[in-house]
């Protein structure tokens, strides 16, 4: 099978009203091609689940900026203007997670768990609406798995197979987000040969990948 497709082949899986992951941190590691496609396709009533924004039409913050998202689960927005004013314009629902109970929280849409039990954000806002389960005398918040329809990862280097490497901090969230989504589409800035990445140097499985872009 070829997983390799053009971004416009890419960005023909991407619906209104899908849930959609993206890794990377303020855009790095994030596959910003696909989502420059995207912001051009004008698809809307998205829900983005991410570690956050970037910045006013950048990388991801080009889906906030043009007014295609309708819900974001993140960990924070500060570094966005708009996804701010939209937020207080109550254009924008948002979700806040703390980043370790967020990628815990994708780790366990992945894994097929039913949920992860953390004391982080015990005592305020957090706990609001979240159900707490008692352990050995200890309380902890039930945090809910996250899945999304589509995975947008940002690799390093790609093999053919989709077998994919990220370098240095470009590894945010990417791992993870490629276990927890129904379709996985993953962006590489270096594609090589199946059988060039030794095995024991692959951070993500070309199993979990359906489709690469150069």
């Amino acid at each position: 099978m070829n997983k390799v497709i053009t971004v416009e082949e890419a960005v023909s899986h991407i619906h209104d009203g899908m849930t959609i992951m993206f890794g990377g941190f303020l855009g790095c590691g994030t596959a910003v091609k696909v989502v420059e496609a995207i912001a051009k396709k004008g698809v809307k009533d998205l829900t983005l689940i991410g570690n956050d924004t970037a910045y006013p039409n950048k990388a991801i913050g080009m889906l906030i900026s043009n007014h295609q998202v309708k819900k974001l689960i993140a960990s924070h927005i500060g570094t966005n203007a708009d996804t701010v004013q939209q937020f207080n314009d109550k254009e924008l629902e948002i979700e806040f997670v703390p980043q370790g109970t967020l990628a815990e929280r994708i780790r366990c849409g992945g894994a097929g768990l039913g949920g992860v039990l953390t004391k982080t954000g015990l005592g305020t806002v957090v706990e609001e609406g979240k159900r707490k389960i008692e352990v050995n005398g200890e309380e902890f918040l039930l945090e809910l798995p996250l899945h999304a329809d589509v995975a947008l990862i940002g690799a390093s280097i790609c093999d053919e197979m989709g077998n994919s490497i990220y370098k240095g901090t470009t590894q945010n969230f990417n791992p993870m987000m490629a276990t927890a989504a129904d379709l996985v589409i993953v962006e590489t800035k270096e594609l090589v040969p199946t059988g060039s990445i030794p095995m024991e140097n692959v951070h993500t499985p070309g199993a979990y990948v359906d489709y690469i872009v150069k």
